[in-house]
């Protein structure tokens, strides 16, 4: 299992944890008892989850070696590839719920998130580039069973992005996604290259825990809101009222528009939520600087600046460079099959803790 030393630690302290709150001492102190049986409690799910694990994998284990035994009866071999699809997926449940259980130490982990994806260095190609990244975010969503709202987005005259901003909903969204935080490289052939000769181009892509009302107090006074009409491609008009939104934030000068809906109220909805997340981060990003100038967040700082991985179309191979994971699979990847990046990018995350 991925975290194997983690959950294996975590098991020994609930065992712990069982042996201190039978200690008669540790039972006429009620406030220890408390806040001991409320770590004891929550161990308690993960241990009950984590011995479902290993049953399923023994379960697993003798399947695979029935599958491999040639001389088995044939109705024995197809009764066991027939059990096999359903213990993996109940493997994949089990491991999910143990790494929701992690997730919540960190309870910005558990909150929405939004999603920033903006073409960078290559013209159209990169454009078309940060297209092919909001598709794979969006495949990833929806088989990680997260809901995806498009907050704004602004195409390119190649049929790429320029900038696509959305919501991404549901429990752990931004522990899932905050790992895509960073610049994404792309190596191929453009449709317009005529020779044939390889380009490399980059979209960048931010992804912030979304922001609370009570963790940013924003003062009417101190916006500024512009309403104009919402603009397609080519300056075609979308809908003829201002509904779209311009909003300025006066003290930092951050500046966020909406036109993704034909509401003006809606518009302004998003804009805010989005704002508001900005926000959050750039004092987030404060706070963390005075804590520790050394510190490097790894994650969620929303920098651009970094080459986090690289997509070869010539050799359909994907490198992520923080953990060296490669992946020869290229149009999975590109499909929503990101898992094995952010699986080792979170294993990481916890043996650092």
């Amino acid at each position: 299992m991925r975290f194997l030393n983690k959950v294996e630690q975590k098991i020994q302290r609930f065992h712990e944890l069982e042996q201190q709150l039978q200690d008669p001492a540790v039972s006429q102190d009620q406030n220890k008892m408390k806040d001991l049986g409320k770590e004891y409690r929550e161990l308690g799910k993960l241990d009950v989850l984590y011995r479902e694990y290993k049953k399923v994998r023994e379960e697993i284990a003798e399947v695979e070696k029935i599958l491999s035994d040639k001389s088995q009866a044939p109705d024995i071999l197809a009764m066991a590839r027939e059990e096999q699809p359903a213990l993996e997926a109940r493997e994949k449940q089990l491991i999910h719920g143990v790494e929701a259980i992690l997730i919540q130490e960190d309870p910005m982990n558990s909150r929405n998130a939004l999603l920033e994806i903006r073409a960078g260095t290559g013209g159209l190609e990169a454009g078309l580039f940060a297209n092919d990244l909001f598709r794979m975010y969006t495949k990833f969503a929806q088989r990680s069973g997260y809901k995806m709202e498009l907050i704004s987005s602004s195409p390119n005259e190649a049929g790429g992005l320029k900038e696509v901003i959305c919501s991404i909903g549901g429990q752990g969204a931004y522990g899932k996604f905050k790992f895509e935080s960073g610049t994404h490289r792309v190596q191929r052939v453009p449709a317009t290259e005529g020779s044939g000769r390889i380009h490399t181009s980059a979209a960048t892509v931010a992804v912030l825990p979304e922001a609370e009302e009570v963790d940013i107090q924003i003062k009417p006074e101190e916006l500024r809101i512009d309403v104009f009409r919402s603009g397609g491609p080519g300056g075609q008009s979308v809908n003829t009222t201002d509904s779209a939104v311009r909003i300025t934030h006066i003290p930092t000068g951050l500046v966020v528009s909406c036109q993704d809906e034909k509401s003006q109220l809606k518009n302004k909805q998003k804009g805010m939520k989005v704002l508001r997340a900005r926000l959050f981060e750039r004092a987030q990003q404060e706070h963390n600087a005075k804590i520790s100038k050394q510190r490097k967040e790894q994650v969620g700082s929303g920098d651009r600046s970094e080459k986090i991985r690289t997509y070869n179309f010539p050799d359909r191979r994907v490198t992520d460079h923080r953990v060296g994971v490669t992946s020869y699979n290229l149009e999975a990847v590109l499909d929503g099959e990101i898992d094995l990046f952010i699986d080792a990018l979170y294993e990481q995350e916890l043996a650092n803790l």
